[in-house]
């Protein structure tokens, strides 16, 4: 078979993903072979089974839609789109549908291959010991050490460390759970696949290839209803089990091991298993983020917590259970600690078999005593029954003191291998996940809690009309209001929807804290954070709710003082758009320049947190203005928490394309300021970049090493090598300055002030019909408007990332710099340019942001562009706009080559460029399939077949498949 399904070199998504760790030895021509061989069986496979299911005339068909594609991106000229036009009008529907289910299935499947190789290249590296990657721990330390970083002092930095990656529901994740378990199970196949297999269990492993390729194919792609918040939750549980409760856990072992290796002398107790610090921790979004999403409540909030504690209590269960077969030590041939003992008395295990196994009794007690814990958390159906009844544990600390006393009497009795095997990563797993599993974060925009106090404060007749207040009013009355026993809200007024609802999910917030402990929500971060009251406002929400309380005043027992509160929550500002983020340090100075805020901050060990949004300070300044005012803003934010004493933690609202923050994580976190890291980050992972980096247990164990790694770089790295550069670091930052100003013009110019630009955006991209396709619980627009303004960012990027203009990772930038270089005076431009140069090669931020931008120039494509410009009605509109976009699209081409000397892209990542080569020719055809879907759909003329569900879905099938193709796409 030929063709289209036995392609050689398509898609490479690891480096696309950005694998943070680049592939040193093996070198690619070794890896190749195998790989294409994988990918040419995996797309016989797919082949036979369309053949199978739909028969050879659509085999065929497939084949030749790809090769008039291919012709077309090679040379539009000489393939015209008439021709691809005429093939593509005269499908059917059931022919366009399974001509793009062929295509966005086959993406799959080389993915698929691509993932295991490079996992195998990764393997075989350290295996023949290769120098080590960047991204690796091991790279990381050797930088220190060649920095002169002491071991001490990477000891201390990670006993103060604190990362967590924060897993959101953002709705760019356009696979059901069925489909990614259905891969999984492939990868789990292929994996297996060429290994030590003896010839009957190698045909075995290809006939289950063959079925689970055939059972893919006939797996629904799409939703026929949208998600529901609890299926959110569900679908990031998925990567709990398959990743994150085993990695994360072995990390800190990994960890552990190699640094008490390197430094003997000083890395005693480093975040080993069992230790009390907690450098890497996970995080959540989902069931808790309510801005703009009415369907995220109290109710949403219970049941992530404890659809969350029930997977973590059923792994902790299952490995005690586990345990008990792996200890069955008897103490008639090893001692041990009188407090093992103590613990095994206390089983109500009577076996006579087991009268010797101290250990196995003492499991049985712990299983007994976790049973209970566990039904107290609502579980009604455990993995097995327990022997006896047990105490519930009020807390996991009391469950990890237990598993700490089998560890302490095997290591005082030469049983430390026996730890290894499981127990000792048990015990961290519990330290890390506690009985609540990951911190779930509460979000809510600003203007409801605006609304909700000016309810609240009119109801209690303190102020008729809070909203309209200056906002040196809002401040005095709302520091009043904190310094008050009383409070405002009465049980028995009458209170809006609205306020009656958030309300509730504060006083559930208090519930959740109690129930499953301290770590379950300790996080209220405020969207659109514009002002002072914007904070204050949450910490007086927090105390008519009873999570922010006073303490009692020295020597009384009845006396409350105010001025002593103390605050449950962090109130976390997040400042999103270009006004706030130059903003954010002159909001943070005023308020922690408050003496009751500043009280709170230090009882929270003089931390704050402070959320950067990178998706909509995009949106509304583009791609370079966003990352530029952002760069500053943390520069400022570092500067006066330094003032203040104040340590800063900074988390990251990144997303996955580069118009939100996306890009190679490695690079991103060390593309940071100096000062703005220092051991404190966290950091969103969102939509189908949760999967490309989680699904699969290898890659996401690098993938949270990586973090470590880069964190520990950027926290400890010395700054000398900058020093050197303070002159042209001010050259630097002031040319930007003025280049920022100038693409800022020229993205605002084009998005917000081009009439017509709205309907062109809403005509030339499939936004209407992403809004209509059921791939998250929130809405596409926070409000009921075509504005610009009101539509969500992430919609924004994954619109035009599907019709590969994916503007905004780059638009204003050519303007930009060709304005900054337009001199008369040769001798001045000529200065500029190697002053832009310099800022390449020497200043890393510059160089990550000009890094991406390059990948995003790559991905795009203005002669597809071209084909989705053809949606809009308006030609005039349709021609003024596009010729907006291909002009700037050119000047930042010109640019890049000014700046970098180069005039192809991604001249330093030929892995990825090759990739990108091979990919985009097969995501082509989904493009131009779905340019005519949506002639068909928003036209339908006499047919009705256009108009039909099946047509819609033909239409989202596509959007799936250009999803899956480029992956960084939401």
């Amino acid at each position: 078979m030929t063709g289209y399904f036995d392609l050689p070199d398509l898609i490479i998504t690891m480096a696309d993903q950005h694998q943070e760790m680049s592939t040193n030895t093996p070198s690619k021509s070794q890896t190749e072979a195998p790989e294409k061989e994988d990918i040419r069986m995996l797309g016989r496979m797919l082949g036979d089974t369309i053949r199978e299911k739909e028969g050879e005339d659509t085999f065929n068909l497939v084949e030749k839609v790809r090769r008039t594609a291919v012709s077309f991106r090679r040379d539009p000229n000489i393939c015209s789109a008439d021709t691809l036009n005429n093939l593509l009008k005269n499908l059917s529907r059931n022919q366009a549908i399974s001509v793009v289910r062929a295509f966005s299935y086959f993406s799959h499947l080389a993915n698929i291959a691509v993932d295991k190789h490079a996992n195998l290249a990764y393997r075989s590296a350290l295996i023949s010991g290769a120098a080590p990657e960047k991204g690796s721990l091991n790279y990381a330390l050797d930088r220190l050490d060649a920095a002169g970083v002491p071991g001490a002092a990477i000891k201390k930095s990670l006993n103060k460390t604190f990362i967590s990656p924060v897993l959101t529901a953002h709705p760019t994740e356009v696979q059901r759970k069925s489909t990614l378990d259905s891969e999984r199970e492939i990868a789990r196949l292929l994996a297996e696949h060429g290994s030590s297999l003896t010839p009957k269990e190698s045909k075995h492993n290809t006939e289950m290839l063959r079925a689970q390729i055939a059972a893919l194919w006939q797996t629904r792609l799409l939703r026929y209803t949208r998600l529901s918040v609890a299926d959110e939750i569900n679908n990031a549980l998925s990567y709990y089990r398959t990743t994150f409760l085993r990695e994360l856990p072995e990390l800190y072992h990994s960890i552990q091991e190699e640094i008490s290796e390197r430094y003997p002398e000083s890395a005693d107790g480093i975040a080993a298993p069992g230790s009390k610090s907690k450098y890497l921790q996970m995080g959540s979004w989902i069931g808790g983020d309510r801005d703009g999403n009415p369907n995220v409540n109290a109710d949403t909030m219970l049941h992530a917590l404890e659809r969350q504690s029930h997977l973590v209590m059923e792994f902790y269960l299952e490995e005690i259970h586990n345990l008990g077969a792996e200890l069955s030590i008897s103490s008639l041939l090893n001692h041990v600690s009188p407090e093992l003992q103590e613990l095994a008395n206390t089983s109500s295990d009577t076996s006579l078999h087991r009268v010797d196994e101290p250990y196995r009794r003492a499991l049985i007690a712990i299983y007994s005593r976790l049973a209970a814990t566990a039904r107290d958390y609502g579980m009604t159906t455990l993995p097995r029954s327990e022997v006896g009844t047990g105490e519930a544990y009020a807390t996991p600390e009391e469950f990890g003191a237990d598993l700490q006393i089998m560890i302490d009497s095997l290591n005082q009795n030469a049983g430390e291998l026996l730890v290894r095997i499981r127990l000792g990563s048990l015990k961290a797993a519990v330290d890390i996940f506690g009985f609540h599993l990951a911190t779930l974060d509460m979000r809510q925009s600003s203007d409801i809690h605006e609304r909700i106090l000016t309810e609240i404060f009119a109801t209690a007749q303190v102020e008729p009309d809070y909203a309209s207040l200056s906002e040196e009013k809002k401040v005095e009355l709302l520091i009043h209001e904190l310094s008050q026993p009383r409070l405002l809200y009465s049980p028995f007024a009458q209170y809006s929807e609205e306020t009656t609802s958030e309300l509730r999910i504060l006083r559930t917030a208090r519930n959740i804290r109690e129930q499953y402990g301290k770590r379950a929500i300790t996080n209220y971060i405020i969207s659109h954070t514009e002002t002072v009251s914007d904070i204050l406002e949450v910490y007086l929400l927090q105390k008519e709710s009873g999570l922010l309380r006073p303490k009692r005043k020295t020597g009384s027992n009845t006396v409350l003082d105010w001025n002593e509160a103390e605050a449950d929550l962090m109130a976390i500002p997040l400042f999103e758009m270009i006004p706030d983020l130059r903003s954010a340090a002159a909001i943070m100075k005023e308020t922690m320049s408050i003496p009751l805020v500043r009280e709170l901050i230090r009882k929270q060990g003089d931390l704050q947190e402070v959320m950067l949004g990178y998706s909509d300070s995009n949106k509304d300044g583009g791609y370079t203005t966003s990352n530029w005012e952002l760069y500053k803003a943390e520069k400022q934010l570092v500067e006066l928490f330094n003032q203040m004493g104040v340590r800063l933690r900074l988390f990251h609202g990144r997303g996955g394309t580069v118009g939100r923050g996306g890009g190679p994580t490695y690079e991103a976190i060390l593309a940071q300021p100096h000062g703005t890291v220092n051991g404190q980050i966290r950091l969103t992972e969102q939509g189908e970049m949760i999967a490309s980096k989680f699904a699969d247990p290898e890659i996401g164990s690098r993938n949270l090493e990586l973090l470590v790694a880069a964190t520990l770089e950027a926290s400890l790295m010395p700054e000398d090598e900058n020093k050197k550069y303070t002159d042209k670091m001010r050259d630097f930052e002031s040319a930007l300055e003025e280049i920022s100003a100038l693409a800022y013009q020229a993205y605002r110019h084009l998005v917000y002030d081009t009439p017509g630009f709205t309907d062109y955006f809403f005509q030339s991209t499939p936004i209407t019909e992403i809004a209509e396709l059921n791939i998250g619980s929130r809405p596409a627009s926070r409000k009921s408007s075509r504005r610009i303004e009101d539509l969500r960012a992430i919609p924004w990027s994954f619109s035009w990332g599907q019709c590969r203009v994916l503007l905004p990772g780059w638009y204003g930038f050519g303007s930009a710099i060709t304005q900054w270089l337009d001199e008369e005076d040769a001798s001045v431009k000529n200065k500029k340019i190697a002053l832009l140069q310099s800022m390449y090669r020497e200043w890393p931020f510059f160089e990550s942001m000009l890094s991406n931008m390059d990948m995003v120039l790559a991905k795009s494509d203005l002669a597809i562009a071209y084909r989705y410009s053809e949606l809009v009605t308006d030609r005039n509109l349709r021609d003024t706009v596009f010729s907006h976009i291909c002009a700037e699209h050119q000047r930042t081409l010109n640019s890049f080559e000014i700046i970098t000397n180069e005039k192809e892209r991604l001249v330093n990542n030929p892995a990825l460029a090759r990739a990108l080569k091979d990919r985009l020719a097969y995501i082509d055809p989904l493009n131009h399939l779905q340019v005519e879907l949506i002639k068909r759909h928003r036209n339908p003329g006499n047919n009705p077949e256009n108009l039909d569900a099946r047509a819609t879905r033909g239409i989202h099938l596509s959007i799936n498949g250009i999803a899956a193709g480029m992956r960084n796409t939401g």
